[in-house]
């Protein structure tokens, strides 16, 4: 393993970066992007040039998390965090770098669990009655996940693990120097 954060030395045209999200697309990588207003959620889905202008997105999979944000007149700025090599067309960003969790032990598959947003729900509290009090949603519109990442959130509707699907986690990238951490990666258990 060896941890590469990078960036493009120029904004990317909304062409360009739509044919690097499809470079960079392998089997079970997961989207999430925001428009002022809206957000998609975490899906399976690759944004297509309709769904720019967009404020900001990422892709991740287990091996890396490639992030875009508007920079001006329809280009974005790109960053890549890796536990893979270096990727010659991406500027090296700091010295060196290392992840967290590191060690194969206690979590084989280099990350921390993460976990999603469900509904908040509050019950009665009369013996016996499975009344809802208040169902409150953290956000606007109830927020999206593709059906096969486990999102971790135990609701009353989920209270069954799902050993068949990969479980949402997040990575944490540190300067070696410093033990700094610098950003959080979303990425998938493997």
């Amino acid at each position: 393993m060896n941890p590469f954060v990078g960036y493009k030395s120029a904004p990317l045209s909304v062409d360009n970066l739509v044919e690097l999200i499809l470079e960079f697309k392998i089997e079970n990588t997961y989207f999430f992007y925001r428009r002022t207003d809206s957000v998609s959620g975490i899906i399976q889905e690759a944004p297509t040039r309709s769904k720019f202008p967009m404020i900001e997105g990422q892709m991740f999979n287990y091996e890396y998390e490639l992030r875009w944000k508007y920079k001006r007149e329809n280009t974005y700025e790109v960053l890549l965090l890796t536990i893979g090599n270096k990727h010659n067309d991406f500027n090296i960003l700091g010295k060196e770098w290392k992840i967290e969790p590191c060690n194969g032990e206690k979590f084989p598959s280099y990350a921390y669990p993460a976990y999603g947003y469900g509904s908040i729900q509050i019950h009665s509290d009369e013996p016996n009655s499975n009344k809802i009090l208040y169902d409150e949603n953290r956000f606007p519109k109830r927020f999206i996940y593709d059906n096969t990442l486990d999102i971790r959130y135990k609701g009353e509707k989920d209270n069954e693990l799902k050993l068949t699907q990969l479980k949402l986690a997040q990575r944490y990238f540190l300067d070696k120097e410093t033990n700094v951490v610098h950003f959080v990666a979303l990425t998938i258990e493997k």
